[in-house]
């Protein structure tokens, strides 16, 4: 039976009160539902669980003013019906690297240790896999040992073909995609590393995988669909690097996802991003464009509050030779025409040159092309309360996120308010998100049922052709 939610308190009883600040040695008066978390915990520690059930939201847009949800149900029939049309599914799931669970163990205290081994893991993530069986999985803290003996023969026999892209340091992990045989073609493979030995920036190991597939249509024009994922940087503190790293995979993506005609191909863009719903580079994202004048390091990613003692972002952020404009696409070398050697120029042209060269270099301004909305809202529209997509003993936030090509809408959307989906690729459906409440009411991440320390997002597409 699923568990239901604890009451949330009442403006009367204050805010809910965190159950990691608990774990931390705070000390507070425990609101109700942490104790009766605490009631159904055994000498050993363990809690006797219960499962949280995630539903589908089904949505409907009629134009370009409504955007409606539908609930768990019933497909609403004007969603439904429509020729000329490919639906697919695609899941972003960051599976928590086994060395990585057992470098960082003090995030796992409040986990039975059994529910921590691979061995129960792994057949607890591959059974929710086959559970939701998306046609596009975009993995991430994919472990190379697991990735080859157990991950991509398990996935082969379900039907996807797997791509994978390991990290480049000494941390054996990286970033998967698998597609279904039956839906799609592959047609380019295209591994992205962010770490450049000629830029000192870019010093860590942190990978993205661009993939261009190709539905499968019969007596249809093929139409083709860009689909990317990366795992960005944690650290909360350098978000420089963050932000280049997200420019060198918009780079790719904009590489891959060019047409003849001067336009894009739908786009998919997962990932475990380590920024929260409202940051700067959030909001690059979806906006496309960025002014980080004046913007402190360690406020790009919104992980931290505080940026006391932390240096402003330098501009621009990436130098020169790493072939990236502030634009975030690939630069074309181009040799300028050359009617005069240097010493035929005048000073006053010398001087004339190096402030156009100046201030080009000098831009704060950031853009991208795409259109891009999330999938999700972040946040409860009812109650304003966030929607969370990784929780352990430090933190409960969203960090993880399917972005997609839609068109935007010019009204400013509210905290809780529904995606826009005008055009590109049209929303119908996504797996609903928790709260941190209702992770605890299950001892947090991962636990006997959810193996990893992050929830999987999972979302229905409609390709118009």
């Amino acid at each position: 039976m699923p568990c239901s939610r604890p009451g949330l308190p009442t403006s009367s009883d204050g805010e809910a009160l965190v159950l990691s600040a608990a774990r931390a040695g705070v000390e507070f008066e425990v609101e109700p539902w942490a104790r009766d978390l605490d009631a159904r915990r055994g000498e050993d520690g363990s809690v006797a669980l219960c499962t949280i059930q995630r539903h589908w939201e089904y949505i409907c847009n009629h134009n370009k003013d409504k955007t409606k949800i539908l609930g768990d149900k019933n497909v609403d029939p004007k969603c439904e019906d429509s020729d000329n049309k490919f639906d697919f599914s695609v899941m972003s799931y960051n599976i928590l690297s086994q060395d990585l669970l057992e470098d960082n163990s003090h995030l796992y205290r409040h986990c039975r240790r059994p529910v921590l081994h691979w061995s129960f893991r792994f057949p607890n993530i591959l059974k929710e896999i086959k559970h939701f069986d998306a046609d596009v999985l975009c993995l991430q803290e994919v472990q190379e040992d697991h990735y080859g003996a157990e991950i991509r023969p398990s996935l082969e026999s379900l039907g996807y073909h797997c791509e994978y892209k390991m990290r480049t340091g000494r941390k054996p992990d990286g970033c998967a995609i698998c597609f279904k045989h039956s839906k799609f073609s592959l047609l380019s493979v295209n591994p992205v590393e962010f770490y450049r030995r000629d830029v000192p920036l870019l010093d860590r190991d942190n990978v993205g995988l661009v993939l261009l597939l190709q539905p499968k249509i019969p007596n249809a024009a093929s139409p083709v669909i860009c689909v990317a994922n990366t795992h960005l940087l944690y650290n909360p503190r350098r978000g420089d690097i963050k932000l280049t790293q997200l420019a060198m995979l918009l780079a790719e993506i904009s590489s891959v996802a060019h047409q003849k005609d001067g336009s894009f191909c739908p786009i998919v863009m997962c990932g475990d991003f380590n920024s929260v719903p409202g940051s700067p580079l959030y909001s690059f994202i979806k906006e496309g464009k960025l002014n980080y004048e004046g913007l402190a390091i360690g406020k790009v990613s919104g992980q931290e509050q505080s940026s006391r003692g932390q240096r402003i972002l330098s501009i621009p952020i990436w130098p020169p030779n790493l072939g990236i404009s502030q634009n975030c696409v690939y630069e074309v070398q181009q040799l300028p025409k050359v009617e005069k050697t240097d010493s035929d120029l005048t000073q006053t042209e010398l001087d004339k040159t190096e402030v156009l060269v100046t201030a080009e270099k000098l831009s704060s301004n950031l853009r991208h092309h795409f259109s891009l909305s999330s999938v999700y809202s972040h946040y409860f529209p009812d109650t304003g309360i966030p929607e969370v997509t990784t929780c352990h003993s430090r933190s409960a936030i969203t960090v993880d996120y399917i972005f997609y090509s839609a068109e935007k809408e010019d009204v400013a959307r509210q905290p809780g308010a529904e995606v826009a989906l005008v055009g590109g690729l049209k929303l119908l459906a996504r797996l609903s998100l928790l709260t941190e409440q209702d992770l605890w009411t299950v001892n947090g991440l991962p636990n006997e049922n959810n193996s990893s320390d992050h929830l999987p997002l999972l979302a229905k597409f409609r390709l118009e052709l």
